[in-house]
């Protein structure tokens, strides 16, 4: 009679699956608490003691860490040395495992569980079945997903479960219990304050397969992370439109970047992971207003990002362009209603988010054989070390359009420059390589604006080029970090042509 061992922790549709084994002539054998569910329902199981001839000791800790249990899980079958040992021992060999963990992932996430909780949520028999189940898959067939488990019946229904399917169940079993010990060793990590480990363990579960990547060419996928905070973009609701696009979601992302440095009514666009247009206002209509005039041309097929409700006059002002996405904290029926008559928009709905909550978090970036990890930029600006190096000191209406370049400025590709001008960003110059070419271009995307308007620079001017062009636009005050060997050639023209000057000590390089 063949065997089958079933201890689950997830219980979804773990009676459905006895029941169909034991309908195909399964001997069903169970441990704790799945023992109890399947014989509550009245399913012919056995415990896990009638295989070892031992108790579950220590709390349940120990229950299947026996040989009669893993000698049946691991034997060759076939193998004349092998099955001599088996029936000198009275081992009986298994055919089906089903296991899944201890609930860790869960536990993690849970802000009242203590480190007690961690620990006991720590399995170690599950993984050690599965283990060596998955090892042995050319004869034992080993579920880790509930998922699978109407799969799984059909086709020993059909007789049609094969070495290769087997081996695929298999693959399941190893991301699963590597997911599993990557969470734990991060745990442990952050416990013991070794943020940046010798041996960098990080898991991912896949959302979508992409159509495609950055080209038509590529293919792609998007995975987030089990732990991703509330506030991330792989926690957003779509609520309609289209599948997103490898493309969409990198501008999404910076989007929720983007709009979540400010605290007053904001709307962001973003066109090829820059932003084309900032806006912040007394209502989130004026801030989508402000936004839009600050590139009327780029917002086309662009991204935006709001971070207060969208309500009907917003959505009718954006209904009248062509945009990809627009993400917000919610919207109004009356919004969602004339929205949605756009068939293919994509509307997210996501969580407004405080720069605060991603103090700390780690950033990955990938590179060819490698990865990079760093903490996410998201330190804000101390306006009491601030300094003032020219003879004038802004204004307060000018400090106030600094702070919001200086925001701004912080998200555009290096080399960069962000002018602006009553809250709203009038000319941004993305990821030149030089500073005086990412000033050239924001000031001639101003025009006439730029006169009166302020100038942030994610890095030190290093040449008073910049600073001559900036006098030529009529600029009136820069905010940079200094710290440029030829800092006093910009100060003197500064102070010639009576601009004001911020340093922040702080640069913001974007590659």
């Amino acid at each position: 009679m063949k065997k089958a061992l079933i201890s689950v922790s997830n219980k979804d549709n773990v009676i459905y699956l006895a029941q169909e084994l034991v309908s195909l002539g399964y001997e069903i054998i169970s441990t704790g608490g799945t023992y109890e569910q399947l014989k509550h329902a009245q399913i012919d199981v056995k415990q896990v003691e009638s295989l070892t001839d031992f108790p579950e000791i220590l709390d349940g800790r120990v229950k299947t860490l026996h040989p009669h249990v893993h000698g049946g899980l691991l034997a060759k079958r076939g193998d004349e040395t092998h099955e001599k040992q088996l029936a000198e021992n009275q081992i009986e060999p298994i055919d089906l495992v089903v296991v899944n963990l201890y609930p860790f992932k869960e536990t993690l996430k849970n802000e009242s569980a203590t480190h007690e909780d961690m620990i006991e949520n720590i399995d170690i028999g599950g993984p050690t079945m599965l283990r060596a189940a998955a090892k042995n898959y050319s004869a034992i067939t080993v579920v880790v997903d509930p998922d699978d488990y109407s799969e799984v019946i059909e086709q020993l229904k059909a007789d049609t479960l094969d070495a290769s399917y087997r081996q695929k169940l298999a693959a399941k079993v190893f991301q699963h219990t590597a997911q599993y010990d990557s969470l734990i060793a991060q745990y442990f990590s952050k416990l013991t304050g070794d943020e940046y480990p010798e041996h960098l363990t990080i898991t991912y579960e896949k959302v979508q397969t992409l159509r495609y990547g950055e080209n038509p060419h590529q293919q792609a996928s998007f995975y987030k992370h089990p732990l991703a905070a509330e506030t991330s973009l792989v926690n957003a609701e779509q609520l309609h439109g289209k599948e997103l696009s490898f493309n969409n979601i990198q501008d999404a992302n910076a989007a929720v970047e983007v709009v979540t440095e400010y605290e007053e009514p904001t709307t962001v666009a973003i066109k090829h992971m820059n932003p084309c247009g900032i806006g912040t206002g007394d209502t989130i209509e004026q801030s989508f207003q402000k936004a839009y005039e600050a590139d009327s041309i780029s917002i086309f097929g662009g991204i935006v990002a709001c971070n207060r409700e969208v309500n009907l006059a917003t959505a009718e002002a954006m209904s009248e362009i062509f945009l990809e996405i627009i993400i917000a904290p919610s919207f109004t029926d009356e919004a969602f209603s004339l929205l949605t008559k756009k068939k293919n928009i994509r509307l997210l709905r996501l969580r407004r988010v405080s720069n605060e909550e991603l103090q700390g978090i780690q950033k990955y970036v990938s590179i060819s054989g490698g990865l990079l990890v760093q903490e996410e930029d998201a330190v804000n600006l101390d306006e009491e070390s601030l300094t003032y190096p020219t003879n004038r000191q802004p204004t307060e209406a000018e400090m106030r359009d600094l702070l919001f370049a200086w925001k701004a400025v912080k998200h555009v590709k290096s080399n960069a420059i962000a002018l602006a001008k009553d809250n709203q960003t009038i000319g941004i110059g993305a990821g030149q390589m030089n500073r005086i070419g990412a000033a050239e271009i924001a000031i001639k995307q101003a025009a006439e604006k730029a006169k009166g308007s302020v100038l942030a620079s994610d890095a030190f001017i290093p040449m008073a080029d910049t600073a001559e062009t900036a006098v030529k636009a009529g600029i009136s005050a820069i905010i940079q970090p200094g710290g440029s060997a030829r800092d006093q050639e910009v100060i003197d023209i500064c102070n010639e042509h009576n601009i004001a000057m911020v340093y922040t000590g702080m640069r913001h390089f974007k590659h």
